[in-house]
């Protein structure tokens, strides 16, 4: 009896050598191969894609884990399909040719199970080359999902392929992150929030709007006289809104931050003054803001080339951090992960290669920082790195240069290894990648929304509902 090694298995130079089929002659009773699989949020909507099943079946079982909604199971077919792609490319493999295939389901895959498919020669047909196996799938439960039988017309000539990586197909579709999380944070309340110098429309217009959302109760700390006429400008309503009137923007961010500190609001939001003259208020320790962490900015980001929301940090505040300065990046990113409801949310440390090249700094402070989550120094999340950006994000990037992670391909959490290159990185997804970013301050003791005028209203909204999320989690949770 002849046994194939389970799929990805490198345990000799026969795992290494290009994949070749059985022919009918070389297959006896008792001959298997099995092969695991995970069914992840993907699979279903391409499924759904190719076989026109839109409506996704459901069970009555809450999501843990944050990747997605742990009550949706996959199609039966899609179990079934793995058992064509054990025939097909293992056992017999190529050359094969399918004449049957009967199966009994018998429990639901859900998001996040892992399958392990088997098959196994029961009988030979020499007459017709016909063989007839036997298939099952177990979970990682070990229960059993599907069991059946195949029958098979077995090549009669060797065939060798070599070997190849599957394209990722990913599935784009309308964004509506930015919506969603709207919807989430506007059942829990608006929050008092200090919009500091909004004294041009654009800025102006965000927090009204923000307000009318139902987000916040806005206290606009500028010049009376400059904001009234850029209201007036742009034929906006001041009516009912709460003003503070300061001198001029240096003095509206300290007024700002004297609001912050004393407990009068729960979130700072930029306006039009710039983004060092709103920090140089709140990061003194005589502000009465800063916390043991450093402060930090992450943006969260939608893009329909990626799977699921993920994180850039940090791309507008620390322009070179420190090792030490890149442990407190990561925790709050984590921090804002958790927040939005992943549990333990993976980490790319990212550098231009995977390897540690002691001439790159971002290869060893990347080696470090998950040398620091292994020893609990940095917890919450599961931290890879050095990583390059394809092997972050992309599962096809990391396998064919051979990284086994836990984070590689499928990142919640990009750390970047200085302003300059995740600011690009934030923008080309922007400008060229279609994507929806919103971006917060994490570190102080109250989230501060920074907004940039190229901002979008989308983004600009889902940067308030982000703050309206944490301020809401500080109250039972201060930083």
């Amino acid at each position: 009896m002849h046994e194939q090694a389970p799929a990805g298995t490198p345990s000799s130079d026969a795992a290494l050598a290009p994949p070749h089929n059985r022919t009918f002659d070389e297959l006896e009773v008792g001959d298997r191969a099995t092969l695991q699989r995970m069914l992840g949020v993907e699979d279903i909507r391409l499924f759904a894609v190719l076989s026109g099943d839109a409506e996704p079946q459901t069970a009555e079982r809450p999501s843990g884990d944050g990747q997605g909604d742990g009550g949706v199971i996959a199609h039966g077919m899609w179990a079934a399909s793995l058992v064509a792609a054990l025939l097909g490319t293992r056992l017999p493999g190529p050359g094969t040719r399918y004449v049957s295939q009967a199966l009994r389901f018998l429990a639901p895959v859900r998001v996040g199970d892992t399958l392990t498919v088997e098959v196994a020669v029961t009988a030979r047909d020499p007459a017709q080359r016909r063989v007839r196996l036997s298939c099952r799938a177990l979970n990682q439960a070990q229960a059993a999902v599907f069991e059946g039988e195949a029958e098979v017309v077995a090549p009669e000539r060797r065939i060798a392929r070599s070997r190849a990586t599957l394209p990722e197909v990913r599935v784009h579709g309308a964004s509506d992150g930015a919506q969603r999380l709207l919807d989430h944070v506007r059942p829990l309340g608006p929050v008092r929030m200090a919009v500091v110098h909004p004294c041009d429309a654009l800025s102006l217009r965000a927090a009204l709007e923000a307000r009318a959302a139902g987000l916040i109760d806005p206290v606009l700390v500028a010049p009376r006289a400059r904001l009234e006429a850029a209201a007036d400008d742009a034929g906006l309503d001041l009516a009912g809104i709460e003003i503070e009137d300061v001198a001029h923007s240096h003095a509206a961010a300290v007024r700002a931050a004297e609001l912050a500190a004393a407990g009068e609001v729960e979130a700072l939001m930029k306006g039009s003054l710039h983004t060092d003259e709103l920090l140089a208020a709140v990061l003194p320790s005589a502000a009465g803001l800063r916390t043991k962490r450093r402060v930090s900015h992450c943006f969260l980001i939608e893009t329909p080339a990626y799977p699921r929301p993920f994180v850039i940090t940090d791309a507008a505040i620390n322009i070179a951090p420190t090792l030490e300065e890149k442990a407190d990046i990561v925790r709050n990113a984590i921090d804002l992960a958790h927040a939005i409801g992943v549990d333990d949310p993976r980490v790319a440390i990212l550098a231009a290669v995977e390897t540690v090249n002691p001439r790159m700094v971002a290869t060893l402070d990347a080696a470090a920082l998950c040398k620091m989550a292994e020893r609990g120094q940095i917890t919450g999340g599961v931290l890879d790195g050095p990583l390059a950006f394809d092997n972050a994000v992309s599962a096809a990037a990391a396998r064919i240069k051979g990284i086994e992670s836990a984070v590689a391909g499928r990142a919640d959490i990009l750390v970047v290894p200085d302003l300059e290159s995740g600011n690009m990185l934030a923008k080309q997804l922007e400008f060229m990648g279609d994507a929806i970013s919103a971006g917060i301050v994490l570190g102080a003791r109250v989230p501060i929304v920074l907004t940039s005028r190229a901002d979008p209203h989308e983004a600009r909204m889902a940067a308030c509902a982000l703050a309206v999320l944490l301020a809401h989690r500080y109250r039972n949770a201060p930083p």
